[in-house]
């Protein structure tokens, strides 16, 4: 069998532990931050023992993109009267998220050795170095999971056909829908038919996907915790915490950073990726619109162009200029030009049962085989940016799938490779209309009044303003009717306008006392005492802790603040 799995989680933690450890500076110090008010913190945690029970199930002590917010969170629900706990791995999963972003220079390396070998030391270190000092209940993976446990994680990985680890549950749990999740995200790849190790990662994947659901059920049963929040959730392991959670009745909330900075997306019961194809439109159809408000999106949607206003963007200088853009493609824009945007393949690899495609390049593959039968229309695909800018650049890249699959590309067809300073609104925005996969901008483009063809899940989806395809045949049919020669009427542009201000000034929640900052990590805490992260001291702040303890939406309400000036958006 394979070597990496022979080795028990037990063996790997006392291999790790053996090794030289180099003391740790936390990244965020709670010490210092809150070195004037300490006493009133221990008060605090005092007082909150007893009150609702919360897990933040961090697990990745060592991501610095989630502990400042998580630890945050943390001392902001104890001080509304939580008794916050937390979890951290402490070097004991054979595999998880973050070996993505420090993997070992050879893939052989981690088939044997695992995260072990070169990420755990800091990942538990900096963990421990940053929630200890706050006194609160701090569970470890490797107390929570029997021998027995790790045994049946490492036999079942181990024996069980390669094909039907996707498929794979257990105890009804989709576990192997995130084991596969997580080794295409390690791969930075849609699939793994040309990695040598593909097979033993993704069976590495699976067993830390087991030994996650285990640890996470044996939490649950020791404590009747009234929420768990997390982020991201999916990938290993907090996909798992996710699905055990739910199984149990436990409430679920997801997070994520969100566009704009300082503000984060959290939501109910799931993953953003799920919740926000299907949150019900009449959580924002019918706010009172005002011209502020459409100066307000619109403002924004421009500065996007630019990431003037945004954590993270992916050209510093794009190229807006048309002669010049028409010059580089060779496209004839008094012809008929439809766009299309493709999003990263391995990000986020889950199930989306409206998808009319089994996967993204498929559908890209059959949309350039539709178009070349098709020389009345122009198609420009413009491959996204983050392939290559993002934080997991892909190393399965859509350009050479297509050249793989169309050698001789038809010659009403047009690719804006990655790399490309194209901006990609000045080249959409002069599109008979767009077609898209999974990607945010369709919720731009339509409140520029562009018509959108959904063919995956995208977040535009379902809210009556795009032309979503339940499945290949209706796509198919949709591309029939192009071009349609016309822009969105006022209603329908209005009506994606006010989405637009929906999704990104009421579902981006600002939590003032986090900065952004240039690179990685992304944002840090600041500020300068406890009271500003009382209650009442951050809008932002309460809507997101009364979510977590009471269930209210995740709904920040931007139209009404802006009453009250400037200061409170």
């Amino acid at each position: 069998m394979l070597q990496n799995l022979k080795r028990s989680a037990a063996q790997l933690l006392h291999h790790w532990r053996r090794q030289p450890q180099k003391p740790l500076l936390p990244a965020t110090d709670w010490r210092q931050l809150l070195a004037a008010d300490w006493d009133a913190w221990e008060a605090a945690r005092a007082a909150a023992m007893g009150g609702p029970k919360v897990l933040l199930a961090t697990s990745l002590g060592g991501h610095d993109g989630v502990t400042p917010v998580e630890s945050l969170l943390a001392v902001a629900l104890t001080l509304r009267g939580a008794e916050v706990h937390l979890l951290l791995c402490d070097a004991f999963l054979p595999a998880c998220m973050l070996a993505t972003l420090r993997k070992p220079e050879h893939h052989a390396r981690f088939v044997t050795e695992g995260p072990q070998s070169h990420l755990c030391a800091r990942c538990w270190g900096q963990g421990r170095a940053i929630f200890e000092p706050l006194g609160l209940p701090l569970h470890r993976y490797s107390d929570l999971v029997s021998a027995a446990a790790q045994d049946e994680a490492r036999g079942i990985a181990e024996s069980i056909a390669i094909a039907d680890i996707p498929a794979f549950r257990l105890d009804h749990l989709a576990v192997g829908e995130h084991a596969l999740a997580g080794a295409l995200r390690y791969f930075a790849r849609g699939d793994l038919r040309t990695e040598p190790e593909g097979e033993a990662i993704l069976r590495r994947y699976l067993q830390a996907a087991l030994l996650a659901t285990r640890a996470a059920q044996r939490l649950f049963d020791q404590h009747d915790f009234t929420a768990a929040c997390f982020h991201h959730g999916i990938y290993v392991p907090q996909g798992l915490i996710g699905e055990t959670a739910r199984q149990q009745g436990v409430r679920v909330i997801n997070w994520n950073t969100a566009y704009r900075k300082h503000c984060f997306i959290f939501s109910h019961g799931d993953t953003y990726h799920h919740t926000l194809m299907t949150e019900p439109t009449s959580v924002w159809q019918d706010l009172p619109w005002t011209p502020e408000m459409e100066r307000q999106t619109m403002d924004y949607l421009v500065s996007r162009w630019y990431g003037t206003n945004d954590w993270v963007w992916f050209h510093e200088h794009p190229q807006e200029d048309l002669g010049e853009i028409v010059a580089e493609l060779g496209v004839d824009l008094s012809k008929p030009v439809i766009g299309l945007l493709t999003n990263v393949m391995w990000d986020a690899q889950l199930h989306y049962p409206a998808n009319a495609f089994p996967n993204m390049l498929d559908w890209v593959l059959r949309t350039i085989a539709f178009f070349a039968d098709r020389p009345d229309l122009q198609l420009v695909i413009r491959i996204h940016p983050a392939e290559i800018r993002g934080t997991v650049p892909s190393r399965q890249k859509i350009a050479d799938e297509i050249a793989r699959a169309f050698p001789d590309l038809p010659a009403n067809v047009f690719v804006i490779p990655p790399e490309s300073q194209i901006s990609t609104y000045a080249v959409m925005l002069k599109c008979d209309t767009v077609i898209i996969y999974g990607t945010k901008t369709g919720v731009e483009l339509t409140s520029f009044g562009i018509p959108v063809i959904v063919a995956g899940e995208a977040w535009i989806r379902n809210k009556g303003v795009t032309m979503d395809a339940p499945n290949a045949e209706t796509y198919f049919q949709m591309l029939d009717r192009l071009p349609l020669q016309s822009r969105l009427d006022e209603a329908t542009t209005q009506r994606a306008r006010k989405y637009a201000y929906h999704f990104f000034f009421r579902r981006m929640i600002p939590v003032s006392a986090m900065e952004p900052l240039a690179g990685w990590p992304p944002l840090r805490v600041n500020l300068t005492s406890l009271a500003a992260l009382q209650p009442g001291a951050d809008p932002g702040l309460d809507r997101i802790c009364d979510g977590i303890l009471t269930g209210a939406a995740f709904v920040y309400p931007a139209e009404q603040i802006a009453q009250a000036g400037p200061e409170g958006l």
